[in-house]
């Protein structure tokens, strides 16, 4: 029965692939399809099933979650006002007339955007909407500026608060109880500022290396830059508060001195008054963003309960036993079994979006990974390095299909690829990095933190909380053997 399970996973993925039917619609089917085997050929007494309501109850109920449709607000008003318009004047001033002024000023539009957009599809389509022509405008080669529009779109994955770490923060704290519960260790359990104190200096690392990247190409580049009009100081006074809120958010938020949900708040706030006070949010274009962000929010917890009960029938099935035993009967090293994750989350990536990889890979393939790897931050770190990577993967990847269907004109892959190359060589050399020196993720840790995490302290409250929300999944019925 268990082998089953294995099944229903190759058939999702077969499915989202092939129909191009949206994926909590796949798993909704697949999971429905595992249900009636259960019930009918597998043996599964229909009591089971009653733990999914009060799981799908004590899931929603998860305080992260209110952050995922202010975010969403947030990524929808910047795509309609001219916030970034005048960010984007402001930056390329401050990088000087040189040709590589306006690559580099995509970059660092990824970086401070790119995590209030929330996903890579998000990403994409805000900069091809308001950046893309800009670089045609300036005269920057099509593949050159999609390939930046590929490159800076990824961003986002590794800058905190983004809703990539936000919701990677929470599936990691329950692979890390699960983990926990089956050895010895009485590891501290992390939580989602943990991963985000984690991934910030390698994040800036990277944002740095590709600013840099982007002015080196521009250089080398024989087009001169059209003359840009005049700066007006309330285009540069407009983008200095803009740029010191987002960065107080983002800071505050990675660094801990607020939660993600109160900077989400505070940012669609004050994105709304800025709208309202400077007439460019109509009650028409209100209740289109209004609309745009329902429908996204909509998706996005549709995907989550679908996801949820798909691994509800996976492990009423067994396949989580299944696969962690495969995976723990491997006899290789901790860094080697970490790098054998990485590629099979990697392969993943090349069809699914971050939030399907993180709802449906991350349960079944983090809780036997962190048994045999100690630091779980590490862990989710060199997570989220890879899923940049692979959103920029040729022939397929996320980042790189999705920029050659929103923008025009059409041009041969190997073009794009060759514009993307040296982002690729620098994503990989900081993924190396951090795999070599997991010490590189930590160092903006507390002494306090250090020092409980050294001593294999736990902590109370995540763990309480967890164990209440895997209440309903430890108390159902025993299954039978099979």
């Amino acid at each position: 029965m268990d082998l089953c399970g294995v099944g229903l996973i190759g058939l999702a993925g077969v499915l989202i692939v092939m129909t191009g039917l949206p994926a909590y619609m796949v798993l909704c089917c697949v999971t429905l399809c595992g249900a009636v085997f259960g019930l009918f050929w597998g043996g599964l007494p229909p009591a089971v099933f009653a733990a999914l309501p009060a799981r799908l109850i004590n899931l929603l109920d998860n305080d992260l979650l209110q952050a995922l449709p202010l975010y969403v607000v947030i990524g929808v008003l910047l795509d309609r006002l001219p916030l970034t318009t005048a960010l984007y004047r402001s930056i390329r001033r401050a990088f000087g007339h040189s040709t590589g002024a306006d690559p580099a000023t995509v970059m660092t539009i990824g970086g401070l955007l790119g995590p209030m957009n929330g996903s890579v599809g998000a990403n994409v389509l805000g900069l091809c909407r308001s950046i893309y022509p800009r670089l045609l405008q300036a005269g920057v080669p099509v593949p050159q500026a999609q390939g930046l529009i590929c490159v800076a779109s990824t961003l986002g994955v590794v800058i905190p608060p983004s809703l990539v770490l936000i919701l990677l923060g929470d599936a990691m704290m329950g692979a890390h109880i699960t983990a926990l519960q089956g050895t010895a260790r009485t590891d501290r359990i992390i939580n989602t500022h943990d991963i985000f104190h984690g991934v910030l200096a390698p994040a800036l690392l990277l944002l740095i290396g590709f600013v840099v990247m982007a002015l080196m190409q521009g250089k080398t580049r024989q087009t001169p830059t059209p003359s840009a009009t005049p700066l007006l100081p309330v285009e540069a006074g407009t983008a200095l508060i803009t740029l010191c809120i987002f960065l107080g958010l983002l800071g505050g938020v990675g660094y801990g001195v607020f939660y993600a949900v109160e900077a989400a708040a505070t940012g669609a706030v004050l994105l709304l008054l800025y709208g309202i006070w400077g007439g460019h949010l109509s009650l028409t274009i209100m209740r289109d963003c209004l609309q745009e962000a329902a429908a996204t929010t909509g998706a996005l917890f549709a995907l989550l309960v679908a996801a949820t009960s798909f691994t509800l029938i996976l492990r009423l099935l067994g396949t989580d036993r299944l696969m962690a035993s495969w995976l723990l009967g491997l006899d290789m090293a901790p860094l080697l079994f970490l790098c054998l994750i990485l590629v099979l989350v990697t392969l993943a990536a090349l069809v699914l979006d971050a939030f399907e990889i993180i709802f449906v890979i991350i349960p079944l393939f983090a809780p036997p990974l962190l048994m045999r790897v100690d630091d779980a931050v590490w862990v989710s770190v060199c997570l989220l390095l890879t899923l940049q990577l692979a959103f920029l993967l040729p022939p397929i990847g996320y980042a790189v299909m999705m920029t050659r269907g929103l923008t025009k004109p059409h041009v041969p892959l190997r073009q794009v690829m060759r514009a993307i190359k040296p982002y690729l060589a620098l994503q990989a050399l900081c993924l190396v990095l951090v795999l070599v020196w997991p010490a590189s993720v930590h160092l903006l840790d507390s002494p306090q933190s250090r020092t409980r995490q050294g001593q294999g302290m736990t902590s109370p409250t995540p763990i309480e909380t967890q164990l209440k929300q895997l209440m309903p999944v430890q108390e159902m019925p025993a299954l039978p053997h099979r």
